[in-house]
Order: C-alpha cells, then sequence, then structure tokens
C-alpha cells in the first residue's frame, strides 16, 4: 500500500467527519480505521486500473463481444467468458497482422451478426487484397438445443449421449486465408470450445488445430510452420505434437483421391484432459502460435514472381479445399445441421476462384509433382521419428 494512497484515504475520512468521530478512540482503533479506508481506497485502485484494461481491450476487438459485456464482467471465471474473450482477441489480433501486409486501403469488412435462437457471431472478410485474395477470420459463440441429426453427427464421433435434443454453448473461432500469390500458402485455424447438458450433466471439451496448404512446396517453410506448433504444444506436453500431427495428417485426407489436403500441422478434437484450466491453456498457445508460424511465411513470399502456369495450378489446389471442406469437413457438416446455421459464415472458408479440370496430372520431376509426393505420402518435417529410432 503506498503512503499516497493511505494520505488521500485519511483526507477523505476528515473531509466527511469521520476522522473526528475516530479521533478520540484508542490509537489501535484509530489506526485500523486509517489501515482500513486505506485498503478499501487501494482494493478499489486495483479494480479501477482491471477494468480499464478490459475497457481497453474491448475497444481493441473487431467488435463488441456477442455476449453482453455487464454479463461477461459477473462471470470472469467462466470458461465459456474466458474462452469468448480468447476467441475475441485472436481474431483482432490477427486481422490487424494480416491488414498490415496489405495495401493501406485493403481492410476487413467486420459483420457481428446474431442467431435468433441464441449468440451470434462476428464474421471478417477481406476479398480483392493485392496480397489476400480471401482472407474470412469468424468466431461464433452460439447456444441453443442440438437437433438430432446434430446429435448423430456427434455420436459418429463417439459421443455417445442419451438425450435425442442437448442444450448445448459453442465459441470458437476459425479463419483461412486464401493468398493471391501461389508461393504464399494457405493457412486454416480453428480452435473451439464446447459444452452439452445431457441429465443434468455437463460435458464439456475443447478441439482445433492450425494447418498449412501450399501450392508449391518449401520445404524450410514447412519446417518452420511445424517447429513453432511443436513448441507452443511441447510447453505443455511433449506428446502432443506428434499425436496431434498425425491426426492431423489422418483428418485432412480426401479419401476419394488419396492425398492430403496440405503438409499438415496438428488437430485434436474430444480435448477434456487433463482438466479444464490446463485444457484452456493449451489452447491458448496454440492459438497465440498462428501469427508467428505463417506471417513470416506472408512476408517472405508476397512479392515472389509467379506466371499464368502457377496461377492455374493454384487455382486447381484451391479445388481440393472445396472438396475436402464440403465432403469432409466435421465443422461445415456441424454448422449446417445447426438451427439457425448462417450460411454465409460457415463457407467463408472456400476460396474467391477456384477450378476443376479433367485428369490433370503433374509431369514427373516437376515442382507440382514435388508437391504431390509430399501430399500422398506425409512427411516427418522435423525428424521426430529418427531422433525416436537413434535414441533406442
Amino acid at each position: 500500500m503506498s503512503l499516497k494512497v493511505v494520505s488521500r484515504s485519511f483526507r477523505t475520512l476528515s473531509y466527511v467527519g469521520s476522522y473526528k468521530k475516530i479521533r478520540d478512540r484508542p490509537l489501535k482503533l484509530y489506526c485500523a480505521a486509517i489501515i482500513g479506508a486505506g485498503y478499501v481506497a487501494y482494493t478499489q485502485h486495483k479494480n479501477n486500473k482491471a477494468e480499464m484494461k478490459e475497457i481497453m481491450s474491448l475497444r481493441s476487438y473487431m467488435a463488441e463481444p456477442v455476449t453482453p459485456i455487464s454479463q461477461l464482467e459477473k462471470n470472469p471465471d467462466d470458461m465459456k467468458t474466458q474462452m469468448e474473450l480468447l476467441i475475441m482477441r485472436i481474431q483482432a489480433e490477427f486481422c490487424k497482422a494480416l491488414e498490415k501486409e496489405e495495401d493501406m486501403e485493403a481492410k476487413f469488412k467486420v459483420d457481428r451478426w446474431t442467431r435468433a435462437e441464441g449468440g451470434g457471431g462476428i464474421t471478417c472478410v477481406l476479398q480483392d487484397g493485392r496480397v489476400f485474395e480471401k482472407a474470412g477470420v469468424n468466431i461464433s459463440v452460439v447456444s441453443g438445443t442440438l437437433p438430432p441429426p446434430a446429435v448423430q453427427q456427434m455420436k459418429s464421433r463417439g459421443k455417445n449421449f442419451e438425450n435425442k435434443e442437448l442444450p448445448f454453448f459453442a465459441a470458437g473461432v476459425s479463419a483461412v486465408i486464401h493468398p493471391r500469390n501461389p508461393m504464399v500458402p494457405t493457412i486454416h485455424f480453428n480452435y473451439r470450445y464446447f459444452e452439452v447438458q445431457d441429465k443434468n450433466e455437463t460435458h464439456w471439451w475443447f478441439g482445433g488445430g492450425t494447418d498449412l496448404t501450399p501450392y508449391y512446396l518449401n520445404e524450410e517453410d514447412a519446417v518452420h510452420f511445424h517447429l513453432t506448433l511443436k513448441h507452443a504444444c511441447d510447453s505443455h506436453d511433449k506428446s502432443f505434437y506428434p499425436k496431434f500431427k498425425k491426426w492431423c495428417d489422418d483428418y485432412f485426407l480426401l479419401t476419394h483421391r488419396g492425398e492430403r489436403r496440405g503438409v499438415g500441422g496438428i488437430f485434436f478434437d474430444d480435448v477434456d484432459y487433463p482438466d479444464r484450466e490446463r485444457a484452456f491453456a493449451f489452447v491458448t498457445s496454440c492459438a497465440e502460435a498462428v501469427i508467428p508460424s505463417y506471417l513470416p511465411l506472408v512476408q517472405k513470399h508476397k512479392d515472389a514472381a509467379y506466371g499464368y502456369a502457377e496461377r492455374q495450378w493454384q487455382l486447381l489446389r484451391r479445388g481440393r479445399y472445396v472438396e475436402f471442406n464440403l465432403v469432409h469437413d466435421r465443422g461445415t457438416k456441424f454448422g449446417l445441421h445447426t438451427p439457425g446455421a448462417r450460411i454465409e459464415s460457415i463457407l467463408m472458408s472456400l476460396p474467391l476462384t477456384a477450378k476443376w479440370e479433367y485428369m490433370n496430372v503433374p509431369a514427373p520431376n516437376t515442382p507440382e509433382d514435388k508437391l504431390m509426393q509430399v501430399l500422398k505420402q506425409p512427411r516427418d518435417w522435423l525428424k521426430i521419428e529418427n531422433s525416436k529410432s537413434r535414441s533406442l
């Protein structure tokens, strides 16, 4: 407690006449009154600083939170509040980082929407920029009751619930960046939190991941990307990266073509361990790793030379991206089965332009063929398996 705070408290007591009342009391009570008043003032001072910090944070978001601010302030320790504030921050930080790589006039359009069934979201989209042909960064905070089709989607993933309809809460941030230059890779990330009420019991879990989809393979870029994600995982559990890297390789697979969508990253779902606070801390680290994993690649390649052939290959690979999102992606399927689903936001991940060409097969030993070999056979970019073999 600073002398200035105690002094200010003492003067306040004098001004309202309280000092006169306690002046003639025993010294212990007199000191206690000063210290007590000082503590109250100090606590108020701390609260004011905290409130001011929160107000400053709110001003830095892309829009006002979906949940009323008064409700967020009443429940600061609720995981629903913590997750909403996290995804608001991640959205704002990522959008502003991307805008810095663009020309001055290229800005995100901010679309704040509400959902009649409960909640809403903030969709931020930048289109037709010099660097980013389409960049979408979306958050959603929704609640309500899941209908049978959506419950069935969960059951197909191993979630067994007894009720046919489930009260739920879901909050997440999702982004897909489609650059104009074919030498700059596409990135996708999604981090989400779920709560479901089933027979008076709350089930919760986290999911998400970050993955990279290059059009032309740059091994140095892939190593940088994976190493950044590994550092984020290792700070919580060294088993996370190899486990979630494999999960990513297996998940982003176009089974009808026998090829991956990109060079992978991390992916996980149904994470409800070791406990809610530590799971949230892990998700926070992963979300905060997006900018350092991706922005250096944008800065490195955004002004690289390319021609008509490279552009056509980029459009073909985008067609594969569309195929995965519409045929396999769980988030897209779940969104389309959710009552009051906002189609524009669900399909935000699709590129502005794409192409499908009959029987396109790259010639052997070309840059395009080099990429296809990696997509058909995922690579251990950080040589973790080799290190394990040598240690044995």
